[in-house]
């Protein structure tokens, strides 16, 4: 960067991009939350795109074996497409508790961030996870750490704020039954927050608290540093119901679970998003959990509402698993 630069934008001090259009990447996360790694869950990393140098990480409940698969739940990290990995605490800790609590084999990528590069980038690295998986299921010579427990035919992919975004337009984009995964099945999608965003504001973005966990500052730069250079926030990966998406009335998904907090800046969005989709006849639920902002299931795993949203998302795969 040049003496004279100045930072433009700054997300939570692990991103900071300058004047001249430098970018200062910050190795230390901004959420630090305890991670509990007593051995009940065990995890390692692979590397799932060596183009693009993107790892995901494993988690297994450690006393899982051949004789019961698990079901795969894939946790697609958030941080307005900018920030946040698979490494985080925050994340880390989170999938810890999905796979104890749900006995599941849990799949957090990776991919990449913007401003370096821009949507539809997460799109497609969330695309070519999957896709690892499916390569997975078809090997020859499997990585059995993962294979041994792994029931292919039951996958559910999940993904917070960012990653709910990348979730759901992985949704459109697979359809009913995820034919071209085979011999991998989806079952259904759990969106957690989804950041969805558009030109005309929602009635909580506008009125909303000021120092909201997620605040509409940060959401405007966060769309400012992701989407196309020259677009608006009414692109067809932002906005799900913007004048140039492709209708949702006329696509089939998936049955699908929408969580946010009542005090989240996204939640008009949320509730209207689950709405729309359950008049258009989409096996839709929705959960909204009154006085909890952005995150609060992965700053505190252990909470009351976390654990009541722990069991409504077992609930929903126990039920699509059938």
């Amino acid at each position: 960067m040049s003496a004279a630069s100045y930072v433009v934008d700054d997300c939570r001090g692990v991103l900071q991009v300058y004047s001249d259009g430098s970018i200062v990447r910050s190795s230390k996360p901004s959420f630090d939350v305890p991670v509990h790694d007593d051995g009940s869950v065990l995890w390692k990393d692979v590397v799932f795109d060596s183009a693009h140098n993107l790892q995901l990480r494993l988690y297994k409940p450690a006393d899982s074996s051949s004789s019961s698969k698990l079901p795969i739940f894939f946790y697609i990290h958030g941080g307005g497409f900018c920030i946040g990995s698979r490494t985080w605490p925050n994340c880390q800790s989170y999938c810890f508790h999905l796979a104890f609590k749900l006995r599941a084999l849990v799949i957090s990528p990776d991919y990449r961030l913007a401003p370096e590069n821009r949507l539809p980038a997460a799109i497609h690295d969330g695309f070519t996870a999957v896709k690892w998986l499916q390569a997975q299921a078809m090997r020859d010579d499997p990585d059995t750490w993962l294979t041994e427990v792994a029931d292919f035919d039951r996958v559910f992919i999940s993904g917070d704020s960012a990653g709910g975004n990348i979730a759901h337009n992985l949704a459109v984009q697979l359809g009913p039954g995820s034919p071209e995964l085979s011999p991998v099945r989806v079952r259904g999608y759990v969106l957690l927050a989804p950041f969805f965003g558009g030109t005309i504001r929602t009635k909580l973005e506008s009125e909303g608290p000021k120092d909201a966990f997620l605040n509409l500052e940060l959401i405007d730069r966060f769309w400012r540093l992701s989407i196309p250079i020259g677009d608006n926030t009414d692109h067809p990966l932002v906005n799900p119901f913007g004048p140039r998406s492709k209708s949702l009335e006329e696509i089939d998904i998936e049955p699908t679970l929408v969580v946010v907090g009542g005090s989240d800046l996204l939640r008009d969005r949320c509730e209207e998003y689950a709405r729309r989709l359950k008049n258009w006849g989409k096996n839709v639920e929705y959960a909204e959990f009154e006085g909890q902002q952005h995150g609060f299931f992965t700053f505190d795993p252990n909470s009351e509402p976390s654990n009541k949203l722990m069991n409504i998302v077992k609930q929903f795969i126990h039920k699509h698993s059938l």
